[in-house]
């Protein structure tokens, strides 16, 4: 039985990559997420606020220093430190470092919301060797004036211009606030990304009753998270020509399984291995193998997509009349 496959390009030997988080910003960390089978890594993600902050610090001191000798370069500051302990240049060091760390692939991760200085680190990312990027389209629509058509106009400017930049194989990673998800995929496509992550998380806040307050305590995603991405990749898979991720609930083995059965080329997890650790990962290949060999598998080609809307059968499992099926048949409790 093989558990190779292919994303963005890259042969993989299985389908298990460690998806950006705080845990993949140390090396030793994914020295041990190799060893425990990990196919690829995707590093922290470096924030548009970071690299707009490290540019607005090093002008503030241009400034200050102009009337001074050239050497007065030397006073300039390390970039100021973002969400993950990284500033741009760190975050560049941390990539050469990773791929002399690791045999495995190592995909970088943008996150923002505008053009704004995107195309020039995605440069830098690849001249520093990342295996490929991962844009993360994270954006909270608050301005309600904005559009649907303006927001969904803006990513697509951004994914163009990235990947007119760089040579580097470019995934989008999606959140599932779309008018139109399967059609905006294609426009994506059609721009250049050759994958797509769904989805990412929007990590919405409480509210503390005794503070009176809100509160953004991070809080790990859960198998009941996995329906949405699910839904989507099965409806994507072998109807678009890109890889597809699947992101968001993975805790065990089984749903690992799912989200192939689904369509998903790999399967992303962050919240297993914070809450098991790093080793945890050895869990999830060793159960895929096990339940693939139990089953005589030959390969991932033959699940992959097994249960995916272009293969289904009774295709009304994803469209309203199961909703109407469901309904009809629940008995309350």
């Amino acid at each position: 039985m093989s558990l190779t496959t292919t994303y963005l390009g890259l042969k993989l030997k299985n389908p298990l990559i460690a998806s950006a988080s705080p845990l993949n910003g140390k090396l030793d960390n994914l020295r041990r997420l190799e060893e425990a089978g990990a196919a690829a890594i995707v590093l922290p993600s470096l924030f548009q606020e970071q690299i707009e902050a490290e540019a607005d610090l090093r002008s503030d001191r241009v400034d200050a220093y102009a009337d001074c000798s050239p050497e007065a370069s030397s006073y300039f500051p390390v970039a100021a430190l973002g969400p993950y302990g990284l500033g741009p240049d760190r975050y560049v060091e941390l990539i050469r470092k990773a791929r002399a760390a690791v045999s495995i692939p190592v995909v970088a991760s943008l996150n923002g919301s505008s053009l704004d200085g995107w195309t020039d680190f995605a440069k830098q990312i690849e001249q520093a060797g990342a295996s490929a990027l991962e844009l993360n389209m994270y954006h909270i629509a608050t301005d309600l004036t904005e559009t649907g058509a303006t927001i969904e106009a803006r990513y697509i400017d951004i994914v163009s211009a990235v990947c007119s930049a760089v040579e580097l194989p470019v995934s989008v990673k999606l959140t599932p606030y779309l008018s139109s998800i399967g059609n905006f995929a294609g426009e994506l496509v059609e721009r250049g990304a050759e994958g797509l992550v769904l989805f990412s998380r929007l990590l919405e806040p409480d509210i503390d009753l005794l503070h009176m307050k809100l509160t953004d305590r991070l809080e790990l995603s859960g198998p009941g998270e996995m329906r949405l991405p699910l839904l989507w990749i099965a409806i994507l898979s072998g109807r678009t020509k890109v890889s597809l991720a699947a992101s968001t609930g993975v805790g065990d083995v089984e749903d690992v399984i799912k989200y192939l059965l689904a369509g998903a080329d790999v399967v992303m997890t962050t919240s297993a291995l914070l809450r098991h650790g790093v080793g945890y990962m050895s869990t999830l290949v060793e159960g895929l193998e096990k339940w693939t060999q139990e089953r005589e598998v030959v390969s991932l080609a033959d699940l992959r997509g097994m249960l995916s809307w272009l293969r289904s059968r009774d295709r009304s499992a994803y469209s309203r009349s199961n909703y109407l099926r469901i309904l009809e048949h629940y008995v309350a409790a």
